[in-house]
């Protein structure tokens, strides 16, 4: 292959060839599996549209199962993060069998917590501590902002609701008047952001974020740059697939993400609670 020269057709008509794996992988059916996590975010992509530049989401979301295992699910790529753009992808997921889905991570966007609700109704949402954080700090001013950022932080390590709320009680108390903004979006936002304390302790570390799925775009971004504005949509699909079944198979063949026993034994206890309180409705 030394001093070897491809023409632009020829390297392009050998990625096509990838299309079909990159395919076939994307639509695969979900039905073996349960997914009792599911962590979804999107990033902006700049690519050619008839005769010119738009932006345009990629949706991906990322499920571990219940060996422990993470697994990339699937990408899209929407016109925006609109309420339409990800009830589509949701709806995808679903048609491929997704099944199993107890708790959805996600940020706060708007469009993709309506669709959340709508797709995957009796499931939890919670609220990436992150993103939540930020808006917090970013309502904040300048002078209250060191101060109040340790109570954030004991609330959300809260070891149980109970807790949690006291200390949202004492924080709103607190900063009711040096940080009226910022204490609104806390008492807006708080039983979202701490959903993931209904979980068993070590849970809680990795679900609290969409880090896992930040990760994945960080590893996206970093083959993008390079190409800065994708020709089409084909060959958008093409590369981030491609990257992401790379690092889909080094999950499934690497260590469990998460011992999910102690998670099991949890969730068959709160059946057999439901299952109580259905039975003493009736009665």
């Amino acid at each position: 292959m030394w001093y070897t020269e491809f023409s632009k057709s020829t390297v392009s008509e050998l990625c096509k060839k990838l299309d079909p794996i990159v395919n076939a992988w994307n639509n695969r059916d979900l039905s073996e599996k349960c997914y009792p996590f599911v962590l979804v975010d999107a990033l902006v992509l700049k690519i050619r549209e008839d005769g010119r530049v738009r932006s345009r989401s990629v949706m991906i979301a990322i499920g571990i199962n219940t060996k422990g295992y993470r697994e990339v699910l699937g990408l899209m790529i929407g016109d925006s993060e609109s309420e339409a753009s990800w009830s589509q992808f949701f709806s995808w997921l679903k048609s491929r069998n997704l099944r199993g889905v107890e708790l959805v991570v996600s940020d706060d966007h708007g469009g993709l917590v309506k669709a959340v609700r709508r797709y995957f109704q009796g499931v939890t949402w919670h609220r990436c501590q992150t993103h939540f954080m930020r808006n917090i700090m970013d309502a904040t001013p300048r002078s209250a902002k060191e101060e109040l950022y340790p109570h954030l932080r004991a609330i959300l390590d809260a070891p149980d609701i109970g807790t949690a709320r006291l200390l949202l009680n004492q924080t709103l108390e607190t900063f009711e008047k040096k940080a009226p903004k910022a204490m609104q979006i806390l008492e807006m936002g708080f039983d979202d952001a701490t959903a993931v304390l209904m979980l068993p302790e070590k849970y809680r570390r990795r679900l609290r974020t969409t880090n896992a799925v930040e990760r994945l775009i960080e590893e996206i971004r970093r083959r993008e740059r390079v190409i800065r504005i994708f020709p089409n949509r084909e060959s958008a699909v093409r590369l981030i697939g491609a990257v992401l079944m790379e690092i889909d198979d080094k999950w499934v063949a690497g260590k469990k993400y998460l011992d999910m026993s102690e998670y099991l034994q949890w969730q068959e206890k709160q059946k057999q609670i439901n299952d109580r309180s259905n039975i003493a409705y009736i009665g």
